[in-house]
């Protein structure tokens, strides 16, 4: 009897310890695939955040080369997320770990919004800075314009009256003559008895020109361009000048009558068309011909 009632106690406990045994296996089997399962969450998870920090290392990067001369705060924050991002590559997942992660993720994208707002609005000043100063410079490019034309016409307008200024010639003439022993010139057109060539002109009015003593030059040419006279050098702005004669007369802006001699050398007067050149210190004033024979 005794002997029966043990068998049937490890009859019952050999079933307890199957049912535990089974239960223990179903347990396992759960807890291993609940621990894959969260495995999987996990590296998504990680996956994600790695995700959204190379996300945010493009618009860094997109930023960055848009805004030359304000991107030392963004290369900063840019190397923040690359290390962040190095970090979650390396690390081994887990819920405490992705969580902090995720918080910092946030922190970065809210720095990132108002980093760039601040991106943004300097951005828009300094194109309005370039709006202002590309309207500047045309502004100075239009004064520059109106004050070179003005200038050309201050310019025109004072060679005009320089032009105006100037001594001018009536009655213009050349011709040949004698001089007799009492001093007394008379007018001849043979070459062999020519002693003189002598040039008459009046100064014309002109109150715009200046008043005072002026130099007057006179350069006869004979028919082979040889100059006639006493070959008289002078020095001007320009260069040197030579002249076959000279004189000075007082102008007071009335009409002025003047002749002026240049002397003669039996071989260069020669028979033809001789030209007669009027100067007022370097200018040419007046010109005209004669004929001897």
């Amino acid at each position: 009897m005794a002997e029966e009632k043990s068998n049937n106690a490890l009859k019952i406990l050999t079933g307890v310890l199957a049912v535990a045994l089974i239960a223990l296996g179903i347990y396992t089997v759960k807890f291993y695939n609940e621990e894959q399962e969260n495995r999987e969450i996990l590296q998504k998870e990680k996956a994600v955040i790695e995700g959204e920090l190379n996300d945010l290392i493009v618009k860094y990067d997109e930023a960055i080369a848009e805004n030359e001369g304000l991107d030392s705060e963004l290369v900063a924050a840019r190397e923040r997320i690359v290390s962040l991002r190095d970090s979650v590559e390396n690390m081994e997942a887990n819920l405490a770990v992705l969580a902090r992660y995720r918080r910092e993720v946030s922190n970065l994208k809210a720095e990132k919004e108002e980093l760039f707002r601040v991106v943004d609005s300097l951005s828009n000043q300094n194109r309005m800075l370039i709006t202002e100063i590309d309207s500047t410079n045309n502004v100075l490019l239009e004064r520059t314009r109106v004050s070179d034309s003005l200038k050309a016409q201050t310019q025109t307008m004072a060679n005009k009256i320089d032009r105006a200024a100037q001594l001018k010639v009536s009655n213009l003439r050349g011709e040949g003559v004698i001089e007799r022993n009492s001093g007394r010139l008379v007018e001849n057109d043979k070459t062999r008895r020519v002693d003189k060539i002598r040039t008459c002109f009046s100064l014309t009015p002109n109150a715009l020109a200046e008043a005072g003593e002026k130099e007057l030059y006179v350069q006869v040419y004979n028919p082979n361009n040889n100059l006639v006279g006493d070959q008289i050098a002078v020095q001007h702005e320009g260069g040197v000048m030579v002249y076959s004669a000279a004189t000075k007369v007082f102008y007071e802006n009335e009409e002025l009558d003047v002749c002026i001699l240049a002397n003669t050398l039996e071989e260069n007067l020669i028979e033809g068309t001789y030209k007669v050149l009027v100067y007022n210190g370097a200018n040419l004033i007046g010109a005209t011909t004669f004929d001897l024979r």
